[in-house]
């Protein structure tokens, strides 16, 4: 009894251990990878690098956490970064204004993720062949509304905005970090957490006991869609662009696999944020060592493939428990 006290609690650490291990063979396989230098007032190196790269993939992992624990799934995350980034990208383009284009992005996260949830408890759609059709419909809008080109933002403050260090932090990391205590307080101090948790773990318990289970999950696309466009808004700033086919491409493998690292089982019915964090910052420290090793991307996705199906397989209940 008391070995299986400690097998759990060790479990419970489990996505940090993995953080850990991913640093540590990156740094001892990688040359420089471990090198820090304080230069231009800032932190640079390449851990620093993929904690800043790692950001899309944490913002529409927190999203999808909350839409897993709700027994739900949204594939569309990647399509959905594309088309705000594109969305903001041609307001910029008009307007001249950040404020609008920021507008314009999140307002289209937050109608793709109403459509998803339609689909899925009005409709009563499957949430996979929901989202999968989703994902198809929005990326081809992002491509129609981008015309076959690469769209630049040059005109708007929001490079400015989002390339701002206040703190000594890119403003890009503080967002997550304003995401996940949003979505953290929401879970721990209201009722939708409670709500949330009953409603993926048995809901038809959760819809027998009066709770609106269906109201919750169709929050939860919602704010995956808000996730997503956040997202958009910090790679089109990145790259001072949006290019529709190739903005958030695979995306929503890679934030299934953030939070599968991180202990939300897929099952539902659980919800570890920071865990999710931890994942995410895992999964693109090992993305970093693979780009300096020069691994060519096939191969890359080869690794995650076979990360996301050991992840999954080892995966225990009291996984990430302790940093949830």
């Amino acid at each position: 009894m008391a070995s299986e006290r400690v097998r759990a609690k060790l479990a419970s650490f489990a996505p940090l251990y993995v953080l850990i291990a991913t640093w540590l063979v990156a740094a001892h396989s990688t040359p420089h990878f471990a090198d820090l230098a304080w230069r231009d007032g800032r932190l640079v190196g390449a851990s620093v690098d993929a904690c800043v790269r790692a950001v899309p993939v944490m913002l529409a992992a927190l999203g999808l956490t909350l839409v897993i624990a709700g027994g739900g799934i949204d594939l569309s995350v990647g399509s959905v970064l594309a088309l705000a980034a594109v969305g903001a990208a041609r307001v910029s383009e008009a307007d001249g204004s950040a404020a609008a284009a920021v507008a314009a992005a999140l307002g289209l996260g937050l109608l793709v993720g109403a459509l998803n949830g339609t689909l899925v408890v009005a409709l009563g759609l499957a949430p996979i062949v929901a989202t999968l059709a989703s994902m198809i419909v929005v990326r081809g809008a992002a491509q129609l509304a981008a015309g076959g080109v690469v769209v630049p933002i040059d005109r708007s403050g929001l490079v400015e905005i989002l390339a701002a260090r206040p703190a000594g932090l890119p403003a890009s990391v503080l967002l997550v970090g304003l995401l996940f205590a949003a979505f953290a307080v929401a879970k721990r101090r209201f009722a939708f957490g409670l709500y949330l948790e009953a409603s993926g773990d048995n809901p038809r318990a959760a819809r027998l006991a009066g709770l609106p289970v269906g109201a919750v999950l169709f929050a939860t696309y919602v704010l995956a869609g808000l996730a997503a466009a956040l997202a958009g808004l910090v790679v089109a700033s990145e790259i001072r662009a949006a290019d529709s086919a190739s903005a958030g491409l695979y995306l929503e493998l890679d934030a299934i696999l953030a939070v599968v690292i991180g202990g939300t089982p897929l099952s539902g019915g659980r919800a570890r944020l920071l865990a999710t964090l931890v994942g995410a910052l895992a999964l693109q420290t090992l993305a970093t060592a693979m780009l300096m090793h020069g691994l060519a991307p096939h191969i890359a996705l080869l690794v995650k493939g076979v990360v996301v199906l050991v992840a999954a397989a080892t995966a225990r209940p009291s996984w990430g428990r302790a940093i949830a």
